[in-house]
């Protein structure tokens, strides 16, 4: 069992870890148009902005501009302890009352679901910045693997159509026992944990799965096995 919070404050002292000594003027390649301040920036802010939406119990989105402390201090060292206590400050809000109701882009959510989410942010964007400044990417197989399950359920949720009607995509991680069966119906994206016969199929390491299916790393560390066209319009459709 995955304790996500742990997990949610140990991902943002690495994403800081890995920018300590950079050069934050540095492009993202995966998110276009950013710097790595950019990308800081992007993830300490998120992580207040939910904080302060349980916070006040909010129905509806805030205007990032307007998050209470959500602007990074001006030196890089500030900057990289504000990124790092981003998680705390999640936490810290989720603990007044986890199972309040509050907003999510899928409807009202316990204030808890925010922890697994900014987790996944993390992880994700953490990959952002390795890939960014070209150093490795460690994260665990069963973290990777929750982050797959997360990112599916979400797309579900949000109503999302990468898989065509009719169609499927199989995932399938080597190294740790967990597999996704994916399929577009009528009413939208079906998702299960099984192993199922599929249109196409991917099959590799977890956390290959997760860069590849949110469109951070290529397929070449996977097999791809059928359809290759279902794989091609998952990665049209997903949003970035």
């Amino acid at each position: 069992m995955i304790d996500h919070a742990a997990a949610l404050v140990e991902q943002d002292r690495r994403f800081a870890d890995i920018l300590r000594g950079a050069d934050l003027t540095t492009p993202v390649p995966t998110c276009p148009g950013w710097s790595l301040t950019q990308l800081l920036r992007h993830l300490g802010r998120g992580h207040r902005w939910a904080a302060q939406i349980i916070r006040e119990r909010r129905v509806e989105p805030i205007d990032p501009r307007a998050v209470e402390g959500g602007k990074p201090p001006a030196d890089a060292e500030g900057a990289l302890e504000w990124v790092a206590g981003g998680g705390s400050v999640l936490l810290d809000a989720v603990a007044l009352d986890p199972d309040a109701p509050v907003w999510t882009a899928v409807g009202p959510r316990p204030a808890s679901w925010w922890i697994r989410r900014r987790l996944h942010e993390s992880t994700v964007h953490r990959a952002d910045a390795a890939i960014a400044l070209g150093v490795p990417y460690p994260l665990a197989p069963e973290l990777a693997a929750d982050g797959v399950t997360e990112w599916v359920e979400l797309l579900v949720a949000r109503g999302e159509r990468p898989v065509a009607d009719g169609e499927s995509l199989h995932l399938h991680a080597t190294d740790v026992d967990a597999e996704w069966t994916l399929r577009g119906t009528a009413s939208g994206l079906a998702f299960e944990p099984s192993h199922t016969k599929a249109t196409a199929a991917l099959r590799g390491p977890a956390t290959d799965l997760l860069l590849a299916i949110t469109r951070r790393r290529d397929d070449s560390a996977l097999e791809l096995f059928g359809d290759r066209a279902v794989w091609r319009t998952w990665l049209d459709r997903t949003p970035f």
